[in-house]
């Protein structure tokens, strides 16, 4: 159990500071106003947990899981910062773009994850 506990903390580590690179370079490249990074942290999170519980599956790696899924890919995807980033444009007058980054984010997360784990079960077959 305290191992199991070590290599989610270690993977929540990994996974918090991808997270804070995707924030970093997406604000960059775009800038600041939309939470786009946000939604790419989302998107590339739930593409990734796709294919992770496929490869995981089939190639038996269970014991994988609470490092890679609950680890790095729970420190990774960011649904608390979702909640800030909706409320805040909400807040500011822009219920508008608060409802489109709510919907894009869910949208695009659970296509990322269908195809995620589409794809990964076709090159694995």
């Amino acid at each position: 159990m305290f191992a199991t506990l070590l290599s989610v903390a270690l993977g929540g580590a990994i996974g918090a500071s991808g997270r804070y690179l995707v924030n970093v370079g997406v604000t960059r490249l775009i800038g600041h106003g939309f939470p786009f990074a946000t939604i790419v942290a989302n998107v590339l999170g739930s593409f990734l947990m796709g294919v992770m519980v496929v490869v995981l599956a089939k190639k038996g790696g269970h014991v994988y899981a609470p490092f890679l899924m609950t680890g790095v890919l729970g420190g990774f995807t960011t649904f608390s910062a979702f909640s800030l980033d909706t409320i805040t444009l909400f807040e500011r007058g822009e219920a508008g773009l608060a409802g489109l980054y709510a919907g894009l984010s869910v949208f695009l997360s659970l296509a990322a994850i269908a195809v995620g784990v589409l794809a990964t079960r076709a090159v694995l077959q």
